[in-house]
């Protein structure tokens, strides 16, 4: 028996913000835009490469989501992006204007620096050894 995990919603302020960070800063490829209703979409974004999970880019509805936006893991990292090169991807999305949270550092596990989106939500960009 195969199982992956499809798709992690991730609650954010506006569809077109949000593909523009990711799309155009981090360097994820847009997988899927559709229109589900006036104010609804269904967008997939995915890293380069990923050919399996994906991330749901939900327009935050009601004051409960909006509250959660930014703050879905309680201040701790939310998602974990893996590289095979980190040196490359932590120059190109600085480059690109990502805020980095601290300089990259060594751990046992790998090579890792903390960015942080435009919307509050703290990923940890990281290659392991």
């Amino acid at each position: 028996m195969k199982q992956i995990i499809g798709a992690v919603a991730l609650v954010v302020p506006d569809y077109d913000d949000a593909i523009a960070f990711y799309v155009e800063k981090v360097g994820f490829d847009l997988i899927e835009d559709t229109r589900l209703s006036e104010d609804k979409r269904w967008v997939l974004i995915a890293p380069k490469g990923s050919s399996e999970t994906r991330l749901l880019l939900a327009k935050a509805d009601g004051a409960a989501q909006v509250a959660a936006i930014g703050n879905q893991t309680g201040g701790r990292v939310c998602l974990f992006l893996n590289t095979d090169d980190f040196d490359r991807d932590f120059q190109a999305m600085t480059e690109n204007g990502v805020a980095f949270l601290e300089e990259p550092r060594t751990e046992v596990y790998g090579k890792v620096a903390v960015f942080q989106d435009p919307f509050g939500n703290k990923w940890d960009l990281i290659q392991h050894f």
